[in-house]
This record gives structure tokens, C-alpha cells and sequence, in this order.
């Protein structure tokens, strides 16, 4: 009987036949999946995005928008790690079924650079730090960066990025509670990371500072794409773990409340540190000396193998899909080292919040979409990784539609209506692509951009060539 994956019912039975022929003998153990991307957990960025927020609105508006952001984070993740763990989907491939198989290339690309992006920000932090302690010129401490990361991601996730992380983990949260009591211990308890009241108008803002909060933290909305292609590696049996632990809740609970703690009380602690990713790098090596910047090598060498191992895997598959090269990926890894190196050697740092402003409304909409999709066709079968790119449609117009229109609105909000459009702007960018997707499809009957009935034999073919 033919199988239909254009959101009949009969759709149903392609999951099922996927998970009958896709066992999980494959697939990361829980453990080192869990460990693996942790990693992404040590980003100083997520201590810095703390301090920043608590000073710019306050403390307490600061704390609530970063519960109000684990809520939503881990909520969506919970969602996108099920799906993309029972379909063995990635970013790359769940694209082709919102935007087409040529949709998901300009996906895949943006993906790419956007992780090469947060390699170059969060490697420059540890080269900065490195010339804090050391001296030497600055292309001198990049080069060693790029040098020393490249190889942690060599053979990719499965290789040993949950046991490089696993071994740092310790250093970097030991280290952090070690900077605490050194803080208090050197230069006293400061009350004031506490009850800081902010220097931001609310009204400026269009909104209390809780509401800005969030709103920046949409900024890293990107994380929502690191899940769905870590999820790919996980197994079905370990799917309630991924997705309140891996995935989910706990690890938004320490990335951004933990972390955003860190960050508020060490700005206010040690005088004259900056509420910068640089200013709380180098606030660390001259608290601590040799001990803080190994817990700035740790954090950011932790950041780095997801940012370098989604770098080289997106920016491969880019390759793949537009230029028709297959290439072994010591090559792809190489590649985009390159490509990291070369940037790091521009003033990217300066850039970090533009940067986050532009790419965060065009992640936003895309998961926005993305989560319009899988609820809209929850119960009637979800597309599969397996099938082929020669099932889909080249573009997918709804999709496309949904995903620019809100994004240039977004950008437009944000460069010209100031503190007003910095706040609603990637808000009105969610609810906007989402709305815009579910109405299109039901206007043009585009459930999805696959293009034909899809028969059981065709999906166990599909599947065999990608064992293969």
C-alpha cells in the first residue's frame, strides 16, 4: 500500500516504518550525546549576556526575563529534540520540508556561518586572554587557537568531544565558584549585584526591562538549531533524558541561570570589570592569575567543539548540495579552521551585538516555522531524514515567504526604531513567521515540500542507500 508523507494519515505508517528499520545501534549512548553538548553550556557569552542585562535593566527585570527565557527555551527544545531524535533529522535535512531542498541549502549555509561566527567571537575571547597573561601579538594567539580546537573535532561528534568536555566540565564550574569566594575573600561582599535598579528606560524599551531581557536572549535563538542536529546522533530509548537534560529545561537552567549569576556578581564584585565578554575574561586572569585563564581555556575550548564541529558539518553539507563536491570532512574541518582563522583577524568583536540583532530575527523566524510545522502536523506523520533530496520540491514558497518577509521586518524594526524596535522586534518576527506559515499552507495546500506519494518500498530503498 502506498504511503503518503503529505499529511494524510496514511503518513503515520512512514514514521513507522523508519523506526522499525532505523535502530538506535547507531546512535550516541546517552551519556556522551549528553556530555558532547554540554559543551555549548561554557559559553561566555551566556556569563557576559547576564551581567549585560542586569545593568543595562536591573537586576530583578534582569532574573525574571532569564526565567521567562528557560521556560521558552526549554519548552521549544523539548519539542525540536523529540522530533528531530525520532526522525534522525537535522537542521539540513527537516529544511527541505519548509523550504525545499534549495531552501535548506541557503539554510544549511546560514547555519554554517553563523556557528563560524561564535567560533571567531568566543575563540578571540580565549586569545585575548591569553595575551592578557603572556603578551605576543594577537595573530600570534590565533593561530594557536585555531591550532589546538581544529583537531578536537577531527572524526566529529562521536569521536571524543564528550570526553574533552566531560574532563573540563569540572574546571570551568569549579573555576567559577572558585572566582566567587576569591572575589569576596579579596575585595569584600558587594550588596549591589543585587539590588541594581538599571539605567534604561522602561518606555524607551517599549516595555519593562523583563520584556528586553527576553527579547535579547532571542538573540541566541541559533541554540534552538545546535539541538536539532546533536538530537540527530541520539536514541529513541533515551528520548525522555535528551529532552528534560540534554536538551530541555536543566540545561537552560545552567546555561543561562547559573551562568547569567556568574556574571552578575563577579561584574559588581571585582572593580572596574567590564560587563563584556572580554571585560569578564580579563577580570578572571587578573583575579586569578594562571588559574583564571585556565578556566577561560576551558570555557571556551568547551564552546568551541560544538561551534567548529556545526561549522564544518553545515558548511559541508552546503558544498554538497549546491556544488556537487564530496570531500572526506578532514577537509570541511580544515576548511572552515580556515575560514575562522582569516576572520578572527577583522575587528569581529566590535560587531557581536549588530551581528546577534540580524542573525537572531532570521533564526527566530526559522524556528518559529519550524515549531508551526511539527505541531501543525503532529498525528499525521512527520517527513523523515532518510528520504532522498530528489523527493522534494526545489522551493518551498510558503515556507521561503514565511521565513524573509518577518526577517527583513524584524531587521527594519531593529535598525530604525531603536530601543522600541531592539525589543519587538524579533517578538513580532516569531509570531509573524509563524501566523504567515500556517496561513500559506492552508491557502496554497502545501502541507510540506515533498513532491510525490511515497510507497514503503521507496522509504526502505531511501533508507538503505543512506545506511549504505
Amino acid at each position: 500500500m502506498g504511503i503518503n508523507l503529505t499529511g494524510s494519515n496514511d503518513s503515520v505508517e512512514a514514521t513507522d516504518v523508519l523506526a522499525r528499520e532505523v535502530d538506535d545501534s547507531e546512535q550516541m549512548k546517552r551519556g556522551p550525546l549528553t556530555m558532547a553538548y554540554y559543551g555549548v553550556i561554557s559559553a561566555m557569552f551566556f556569563v557576559y549576556i547576564g551581567a549585560a542585562m542586569a545593568m543595562a535593566y536591573g537586576t530583578l527585570d534582569a532574573f525574571i526575563g532569564i526565567a521567562l527565557t528557560i521556560l521558552t527555551y526549554g519548552i521549544i527544545n523539548m519539542l525540536l529534540s523529540k522530533y528531530s531524535i525520532n526522525n534522525r533529522t537535522t537542521v539540513a535535512e527537516f529544511s527541505r520540508a519548509i523550504l525545499g531542498k534549495s531552501g535548506a541549502a541557503i539554510a544549511a549555509l546560514i547555519f554554517a556561518l553563523v556557528a563560524i561566527y561564535y567560533a571567531v567571537f568566543e575563540g578571540s575571547i580565549v586569545a585575548y586572554a591569553f595575551q592578557t597573561a603572556f603578551g605576543g601579538p594577537t595573530w600570534m594567539w590565533y593561530v594557536i587557537v585555531v591550532a589546538y580546537s581544529t583537531p578536537l573535532i577531527i572524526g566529529g561528534a562521536r569521536r571524543f568531544l564528550d570526553k574533552i568536555n566531560g574532563i573540563l566540565m569540572p574546571l570551568y564550574w569549579g573555576g567559577f565558584v572558585v572566582a566567587i569566594v576569591w572575589a569576596v575573600l579579596k575585595y569584600g561582599y558587594n550588596d549591589s549585584w543585587r539590588t541594581h535598579e538599571g539605567a534604561e528606560v522602561a518606555f524607551a524599551l517599549g516595555g519593562p526591562g523583563w520584556l528586553a531581557t527576553y527579547a535579547g536572549y532571542m538573540g541566541v535563538w541559533i541554540l534552538m538549531m545546535f539541538t536539532m542536529d546533536f538530537a540527530s546522533l541520539g536514541r529513541r530509548k533515551d528520548l525522555k533524558h535528551h529532552q528534560r537534560i540534554t536538551f530541555g529545561p536543566v540545561f537552560y537552567v545552567l546555561a543561562f541561570g547559573v551562568n547569567g549569576f556568574f556574571g552578575v556578581f563577579l561584574t559588581f564584585a571585582i572593580p572596574g570589570m567590564e560587563a563584556s565578554e572580554t571585560g569578564i575574561a580579563a577580570g578572571l586572569v587578573e583575579l586569578m592569575g594562571l588559574f583564571g585563564l585556565l578556566v577561560v581555556f576551558a570555557s571556551q575550548t568547551r564552546i568551541n567543539t560544538a561551534n567548529y564541529f556545526l561549522g564544518a558539518a553545515n558548511l559541508r553539507t552546503f558544498g554538497e548540495k549546491v556544488f556537487r563536491v564530496n570531500l572526506p570532512n578532514v577537509i570541511w574541518v580544515i576548511l572552515s579552521s580556515i575560514i575562522i582563522f582569516l576572520m578572527m583577524l577583522l575587528p569581529i568583536v566590535e560587531y557581536i551585538l549588530l551581528a546577534l540583532a540580524w542573525q537572531g530575527v532570521l533564526v527566530t523566524a526559522w524556528v518559529a516555522i519550524a515549531v508551526t510545522h511539527i505541531l501543525i502536523n503532529k498525528g499525521t506523520g512527520q517527513e523523515a531524514g532518510s528520504i532522498s533530496d530528489s523527493r522534494y520540491r526545489r522551493f518551498n514558497i510558503p515556507g521561503l515567504i514565511a521565513w524573509f518577509v518577518p526577517t527583513i521586518i524584524g531587521i527594519l524594526m531593529i535598525q530604525f526604531l531603536g530601543g522600541f524596535g531592539a525589543t519587538w522586534g524579533p517578538i513580532v518576527t516569531a509570531i509573524l513567521a509563524a501566523t504567515l506559515y500556517a496561513l500559506l499552507r492552508r491557502i496554497t495546500k502545501i502541507d510540506t515540500a515533498l513532491i510525490k506519494t511515497i510507497s514503503e518500498n521507496e522509504i526502505q530503498c531511501d533508507l538503505a542507500d543512506k545506511q549504505g
